[in-house]
């Protein structure tokens, strides 16, 4: 992957935890539907992966649900404090 699409990638996410954080901070979304978000998000990947016949494209759509279900497992709780 080269460093322009590496670093588009980290500024998407970069966004939308921003995102996040502001409508849990703004009490728009409450945390159960932060998570929800994000699990939704993990499961199109897991879903796009098994459903692709293309090496390079299930390998990146499982990529992608890790990253997502990493920041569930582990970075939930820096949008959750407060």
């Amino acid at each position: 992957m080269s460093d322009h699409v590496e670093y588009l990638g980290v500024a998407a996410v970069s966004i939308c935890e921003a995102l996040l954080l502001a409508l849990k901070e703004s009490d728009i979304l409450p945390d159960g539907e932060i998570m929800g978000v994000l699990k939704d998000a993990a499961a199109t990947h897991e879903n796009a992966a098994k459903a692709s016949q293309q090496p390079a494209v299930i390998e990146m759509h499982r990529e992608v649900a890790s990253v997502i279900n990493g920041m569930i497992a582990g970075r939930a709780t820096i949008i959750f404090q407060g």
